[in-house]
């Protein structure tokens, strides 16, 4: 597939938006078959450096905004939260479904598109302690009313915990390379990443799993527009995470891969940001 999909007539082409829900509904079953409960990225990077942001509890209200195949909402069912998840594919919440519900806990699947943000806050004024969206911000087409509705569910001093690929690094306009050079009779191979863009913001198509059936949406933005959203919305950002992949983390089979051969360059960025304590939005008062 290349460029943009028609739409059904043939006669135009989709939105971005509309593209995005196309591909993840044809991506829906492919991705949950090589997702399943969590990759290396969410075993080694994301997850043991999310969950201590969360501060879950028994009890805890949690929404997972983007839920994908339910991975992470069954890991906050399974310490004990009250779980809404959300997606905008019907195809992806059904594999969410299929997949049970975790020991010790359940969860509330919803049909709902995150860049609708009427949708969101049909869910409850209020009503969650926590929202979390994981690797998923790129690819939404319009992040502000996501970043608008947060503060509005979250109760007083909520938190939305999020993780996005690092922006910098990790992106359709960067490239990971190797370099084989002599040094004193030594060859010496060399692992970097040449960024070739990254200040502005760009709509790219690509795969995020080899072989998965359609390219997917990416929308790229940089750190300063991630975070300026949530700043916009009266957030407060408290904790920010590069985590990389370790020199002993188990090597993939590709020599160019994450987890082979980059242990000081970041592809994932996690943070949190904060509504007030008293559930007035940081640093807003209209």
């Amino acid at each position: 597939m290349t460029g943009k999909p028609r739409g059904a007539s043939g006669k135009a082409p989709l939105s971005p938006h509309d593209e995005t829900h196309v591909a993840w509904d044809a991506n829906a079953a492919y991705w949950d078959q090589r997702m399943g409960e969590g990759n290396a990225f969410v075993e080694q990077l994301i997850w043991p450096v999310a969950r201590p942001l969360l501060d879950l509890r028994p009890g805890v209200r949690v929404l997972d905004v983007a839920c994908g195949n339910g991975l992470y909402a069954r890991r906050l069912a399974a310490a004990g939260a009250e779980v809404v998840a959300c997606d905008f594919s019907a195809p992806m919440i059904a594999r969410a479904q299929a997949r049970g519900m975790p020991p010790y806990g359940s969860i509330d699947y919803r049909l709902l598109d995150a860049t609708d943000r009427t949708a969101l806050l049909g869910l409850g004024r209020g009503g969650f302690d926590v929202v979390i969206c994981m690797m998923a911000l790129f690819d939404m087409s319009d992040i502000d009313p996501l970043m608008q509705a947060v503060p509005e569910l979250l109760v007083p001093g909520g938190r939305f915990v999020f993780s996005i690929m690092h922006p910098a690094f990790n992106s359709m306009f960067t490239v990971p390379m190797a370099e084989e050079e002599d040094r004193e009779g030594e060859l010496v191979t060399t692992f970097a990443v040449k960024v070739r863009g990254y200040l502005t913001s760009k709509v790219a198509r690509g795969l995020a799993l080899r072989d998965q059936p359609v390219p997917q949406v990416y929308f790229h933005r940089p750190l300063h527009t991630v975070l300026g959203a949530g700043f916009s919305a009266g957030m407060m950002l408290d904790a920010l995470e590069e985590p990389a992949f370790s020199a002993g983390s188990p090597q993939g089979p590709y020599p160019l891969g994450w987890g082979s051969n980059f242990h000081d360059i970041p592809p994932v960025l996690v943070g949190r940001f904060r509504t007030g304590p008293g559930g007035e939005p940081v640093g807003r008062h209209d």
